[in-house]
Parts: structure tokens; sequence; C-alpha cells
């Protein structure tokens, strides 16, 4: 029987992917659930599994071409070929032999087997290769393996699974690979220095100039960029904070804090505590528009998803959202803050921890800069910049007069669509957000 493989829909706004690798060949055998090809959208690259056991018979695409969502990608045939079939008359028949021109698929020998396949034929279940690699990655041997409980069909062990798996284990080698790397939530203060771009030798023709083809990623990046620009009319308010009693609250905490979660405590998660507070305040702001018909609709949201940008290591941008923000206090931001960061460098997040996000903040801050302009993320209505925290002389008002004083101070930046948010609006959200962060309260 063939089974037709399509283009899965990764999201409710994905609408094509591109194939970025085929990891199995035409005449290739391949287990139910096993990966098949790598693809990549606007959002994500993740990999996507076989349905069925069988042979792949015909890819009808090749790598780096951008396919529609639902168009078929590759036929399987499964294994129900091989299957006892009935003759006509009745009389059951074995099945006929493979024909000399089809191509032979060779058997490995035992002795020729890899480490992941033969701790996969003495496993009492399936594991896809992808988990056969995070476990090895992570030191997991088969008989802890076995123990992982698993949440895929028939109880197979799916990515999320292992992941969550190491994360309840403690610091695993995804974490000690960013370890040395800067945090994403990190403000630097003014004794930072911007870390140097890695030099990179470039090759001119003889006309001085240097082509550079965009990669998927950034194609991607663009074709949203220049469509929010072109549908939402952005404006920005920006307004100075001062974080003198954030930084007297984040030093008394900062010991124990680092002591008892295992990384150390920023600004970030008291900034998203204060734009999650503001926004109780100002609820329009947590709204999406829906544009896809005359008049348009503002959807007001009662939870606030946060997502948080993060600048890849190989460029490019994304963001991990964290889900019902409101719900968690000043350490549950913290962590979701830390983990998701740490994990979008490495590309271990789900699909699902990148998309429905309400409301935006980018600390563009973390490489030096003090104020900045974003772009809005659709279909949101607003995103937060924050700048660097620099100290500087600061006026102090006293019954005895007025008097110089050196703070810590941040500009923070609110770009916002004027389809719904005015500047009246956006104006006070940004104020409240400073008022938030200035009284602040633990």
């Amino acid at each position: 029987m063939i089974v037709d493989i399509v283009m899965p829909k990764m999201g409710e706004s994905i609408m094509e992917g591109t194939i970025l690798k085929w990891l199995k060949n035409v005449g290739d055998k391949i287990e139910r659930d096993e990966n098949l090809l790598e693809i990549s959208t606007d959002k994500v690259d993740t990999e996507v599994p076989s349905p069925e056991s069988g042979i792949l018979v015909e890819k009808l695409f090749k790598e780096n071409d951008v396919v529609e969502v639902g168009k078929v990608i590759a036929r399987l045939e499964t294994e129900a070929r091989t299957a006892v079939t009935t003759s006509a008359a009745g009389e059951p028949k074995e099945p006929e032999k493979e024909k000399t021109d089809e191509k032979p698929r060779t058997e490995v020998k035992p002795a020729e087997k890899t480490e992941p396949e033969t701790e996969k034929v003495t496993a009492s279940r399936f594991y896809s290769p992808l988990v056969m690699n995070i476990a090895k990655e992570e030191g997991i041997p088969m008989s802890e393996l076995e123990t992982v409980k698993g949440t895929g069909l028939e109880g197979r062990v799916t990515k999320k699974d292992i992941l969550e798996y190491i994360k309840g284990k403690g610091k695993s080698s995804v974490q000690q690979q960013v370890a040395a790397a800067p945090q994403t939530d990190t403000i630097p203060r003014a004794v930072a220095k911007p870390a140097e771009p890695p030099k990179q030798k470039i090759d001119y023709n003889e006309e001085g100039l240097s082509v550079i083809e965009f990669d998927n990623i950034r194609q991607k990046m663009a074709e949203h960029m220049v469509q929010s620009s072109s549908v939402s009319p952005h404006v920005n308010a920006i307004a100075e904070c001062d974080l003198s009693r954030i930084d007297k609250i984040r030093k008394e905490m900062a010991k124990e804090f680092e002591e008892k979660e295992g990384f150390k405590l920023t600004y970030m998660p008291f900034i998203a505590d204060a734009l999650v507070k503001a926004l109780k305040d100002f609820p329009l702001v947590n709204s999406v528009i829906d544009d896809s018909s005359v008049p348009f609709k503002a959807i007001m949201r009662s939870r606030v998803n946060l997502g948080i940008a993060v600048a890849m290591d190989n460029g490019g941008l994304i963001v991990p959202v964290i889900k019902e923000a409101d719900g968690k206090n000043l350490v549950g931001l913290a962590r979701e803050i830390n983990d998701l960061g740490q994990r979008a460098r490495v590309k271990k997040l789900t699909l699902d921890e990148i998309q429905g996000g309400t409301i935006t903040i980018s600390n563009y801050g973390v490489f030096g800069n003090i104020i900045g302009t974003m772009i809005i993320n659709q279909p949101q209505v607003a995103i937060l910049g924050v700048g660097a925290v620099k100290k500087r002389p600061s006026v102090t008002e006293t019954s005895e007069g007025d008097f110089v004083t050196i703070k810590p101070i941040v500009y923070l930046t609110l770009s916002f669509d004027h389809r719904l948010v005015d500047g009246a609006l956006g104006g006070k959200f940004i104020m409240k957000v400073v008022h938030y962060l200035e009284n602040y309260t633990f």
C-alpha cells in the first residue's frame, strides 16, 4: 500500500515550509515515527517523522524547495506489501519476489550495527534517532532511558519527554553548552563592553562586490518584518526609568537566589513582571488584531503570553513565549526566561513554545545600546524595547532643595500599532511600566 506524506501544518499562520534535508533516500527502509526529513518555517526548524513503517519509494521535492502546507512531498510503500495475497480463485499464494531491477536493500550485519541501533534492538520500545542522539549527548544509558515516561504513540518517548526528563535531573549538557554565552535577559552595566563581532574573510570580485545569499531563516524573517512594517503604522514612546529600587532588591536577593536556582538574577524578570502588571491596567495593549475582514477586530486576551526576543548565535531572531506569564511570580518568570533563552540558542524549543504570544520584549540593551525602535511582532499590537542600564546623574528633589545623585537608569521604548493604540494610551502604558519598576514591591 502506498502512503502519501504531506507537508505538515506547523502553526495557524504558517502556509509553507522549506525542505532543509532529506534523512532517507529512495529505497531506504524507515520505521514508524523515525525522522524522514528536516523542514524550516519562519517560526521554527523541525523534523518530520514517518507516519508508517515501510520503504521510501518517491521524493517529490528536492532540498531547499519551498512547499505549500498539505502538498504531497513523498510516498511510502508500507510493509503490507510483503503479506500473503489471495489469487483470483481464492487460493492463498506467496508474495511475488522482488524484481531484479528494483533497488536492492543491503542488510546490516549485527557486527556492523552502530551503538544506537544495538540499544534499540534490545530495548522494550522504539526510540527515534533524535531521542537516541539526545540521550547519548546527555550520557543517559538505555537502562535509564527505559524509565522515561513517554507521551507519544503507544507510550513512545518524544523529544519533549526526554528534554523534560533531563531538565528534571538538573543541569544538563544543553545548559553547559550555553553556560559561557551571555544571558539573553542580562542588561549590561556601564562598565560592560559589547562583544566583538566574529571576524570573517570576505571574498570580493573585481568590482569590489561580495554577494551573500539569504539563508531560509533570514529570508523568512525579512519577509515577516516587511509585512509588519507595511501593515502596522508604528509609533514609538520612550521613557526614562530609575532602577535604584530594583537594583537594591536584586542585590539583596542575588546570593540566595543563585544558590537556590543555579543562575543569576537579572533585571529582566523585574521588567517582565512590571509589564504584566501594566497590562492588567491597560488590557487593550494585550490584544491582537484580526484584519482578515472589514471592519477589523481587536481580540483582547485575558491572559498574558509574553514573548522574549532572543538573538541566535548564527544570526536571525527567535521569540520564545512564556505562556500565562500573569500567573507567575518573579522567581517563576526568572526561571522561564533563563530556560527559554538557553534552549533557544541551541535550537531545543518546541513549536508550542514559539507561538501564541500577545506582547513581546526586545532586549537590545544586551549589546550596550541605550535606545532603539522595534518592529512589532504581528499580529500583536505592541513591543517593549529595553536599553542598557547606565549610571547617570539625576536630580533629586527634597524639602531642602535639589541634589544631583548617581542612579542606574534605563530607557524603555514602546513601539505600538496606531491602528488600535493611540498616543495617549501608549504614553500612559509605558509610564505605568515605569511606575511599577520605580515602586517595585516583592
